[in-house]
């Protein structure tokens, strides 16, 4: 049975990870359009999430986390606007180095990531309790 609750253990670990993932590409999505608050300022910097597996000397086994929240050190969108209050004085605008069709595809993996650990969640459960009900017979 110990291999089993080690499969919650790894498992758990896993959607923790995801659900984390999916919270940074939610706010990078929130705030894909927004601008500066001050001319020539900076906008807000995608931010990206880096897995680590990690050894749980405790359990023994091997799990997944988050090693760091990072930024996309990539270049912001520039577009030409000097009616805007966050143009610079040539009137261009910076926005967020954000992606939406990246953001999009990068949730789609993290919810498919998330599923496949529930399910090994769900599995895991169901044969816990085929045990049980084998060792009471």
């Amino acid at each position: 049975m110990a291999g089993l609750a080690d499969s919650l253990q790894i498992a758990a670990a896993g959607m923790h990870a995801q659900g984390d993932r999916l919270r940074v590409v939610a706010e990078n999505i929130a705030n894909a359009d927004s601008t500066a608050s001050t001319p020539g300022g900076t906008p807000y910097r995608r931010k990206v999430v880096v897995f680590q597996n990690m050894l749980d000397k405790e359990l023994g086994i091997q799990t997944v986390k988050v090693a760091k929240r990072g930024y996309d050190m990539s270049e912001f969108n520039k577009k030409y606007d000097p009616t805007h209050p966050a143009a610079d004085a040539q009137g261009y605008v910076l926005y967020p180095n954000v992606n939406s069709i990246v953001e999009m595809m990068d949730m789609r993996e993290a919810r498919r990531g998330y599923e496949a650990n529930l399910d090994v969640v769900q599995v895991s459960k169901a044969m816990l309790s085929q045990t049980i009900n084998l060792l009471k017979q």
